[in-house]
């Protein structure tokens, strides 16, 4: 591959090399096992000391193809694969923190990532702390002898909060502390988190990076050593990604930077037409003049995302009724879809949380999520309206 390629064309041309059938589309791999040419190299295999597969709970060229062009695209050393965008934030946790360690996490996360917080790691003896993204005086004095790890969603799940990623990551590197990002919103064409000093990027590829709704999968990259841990506890505990998966989500790639385009445009064009709407109470957008973090959102970020969210008038009745006069968008709880999804937040995706942790990231009951598809973004406006017409 190129030093010089740019963004587009690596996603594209990093490859497994060909096999001596000379595709000219990676195959796929669906093997349990690989055989070994002679005893000498099973154990060599075994021991690490050279490169190469074994069995596919540890690797496969599918899944390490996909590795290695996200490792690519964000700009990081290394990388691993698992089932899903939370197996990959539990494996994180799991292999790099260990009893006694304190967490210091972003207050908006997703619903399942505060769940691991708040009702799995206490099991292990982790214990956390929530921080205001949008306060960053709040997080330094919130760093204590104990803290392993700082971990943070930007921009934040559904209230699209950002954090200042360059501030943040000066701060743990002079406490000693690894900074790993949610980079799911954003992906890696949006925003490159180790740019900016993160240790580790997490993402969840069943969003934007598949892009079509077919699949599940996440993804963990950074530095070798860290990755090294990473890599030995899954590789123990079994969260593998499935070599077809990693195949749908290695050729989703080839696409994601057009696709990026068209759901970023999408999106920001929305969020202007919302504010317009005498039944919008407010447009959360990360371009949006109005967004009190535009500044650093156009600083760390190439455009404003393919989400937007706002609240209705009228609380949850109106957000209910909104919801149920749509007749194109799909109301699902996924997201980065090449279909248009509408998402309540507050009775689905973030319910477990109460209703004061909620309001405390933003989530009121009439706030509505909407993730901007490739349909044409005329036909996206026109059921909306007609579903905004329904609240009043």
């Amino acid at each position: 591959m190129s030093s010089n390629w740019r963004f587009e064309t690596r996603a594209v041309r990093n490859q497994i090399a060909r096999t001596e059938n000379r595709e000219h589309s990676a195959p796929l791999y669906l093997t349990s096992s690989f055989v070994f040419e002679d005893a000498e190299q099973a154990r060599a295999l075994f021991a690490d000391e050279i490169p190469g597969t074994i069995y596919t709970r540890f690797s496969n060229p599918n899944n390490s193809e996909l590795v290695g062009k996200i490792c690519s695209l964000e700009g990081t050393e290394d990388g691993i694969a698992t089932a899903s965008g939370m197996a990959a934030i539990f494996t994180t946790f799991g292999a790099l923190l260990k009893a006694g360690d304190h967490l210091l996490v972003s207050r908006s996360v997703f619903g399942s990532t505060h769940q691991i917080l708040t009702q799995i790691l206490p099991k292990f003896g982790i214990s956390h702390t929530y921080a205001d993204i949008t306060s960053l005086e709040t997080w330094e004095a919130a760093i204590r002898p104990e803290t392993r790890m700082c971990f943070v969603e930007t921009p934040s799940n559904p209230a699209l909060d950002l954090i200042d990623l360059d501030w943040l990551s000066g701060i743990c590197r002079s406490r000693n502390v690894i900074l790993a990002v949610d980079n799911c919103f954003a992906t890696p064409y949006l925003q490159q988190p180790a740019k900016w000093g993160a240790d580790l990027v997490i993402h969840s590829a069943t969003k934007f990076i598949d892009g079509q709704g077919r699949t599940i999968g996440g993804v963990v990259t950074g530095p070798k050593d860290l990755i090294r841990e990473i890599r030995f506890f899954a590789r123990h505990t079994g969260p593998a990604l499935s070599p077809f998966n990693a195949w749908i989500l290695s050729k989703s790639l080839e696409t994601l930077a057009v696709r990026m385009d068209r759901h970023c445009a999408t999106a920001h064009e929305l969020a202007l037409w919302l504010e317009t709407r005498p039944e919008v109470e407010r447009v959360i957008y990360p371009f949006l003049p109005s967004h009190p973090q535009e500044k650093l959102a156009r600083k760390q970020m190439k455009l404003g995302g393919g989400l937007v969210s706002f609240v209705v008038k009228g609380g949850l009745p109106a957000g209910r009724r909104f919801l149920d006069s749509l007749t194109m968008l799909s109301h699902t709880a996924n997201l980065g879809d090449s279909r248009s999804i509408a998402t309540h937040p507050a009775s689905t995706t973030h319910s477990k949380l109460s209703e004061a942790d909620r309001l405390a990231v933003g989530i009121s009951p009439g706030l509505v999520r909407i993730s901007a598809g490739l349909e044409h973004p005329v036909d996206i406006q026109a059921d909306i309206a007609t579903a905004l017409a329904a609240i009043r």
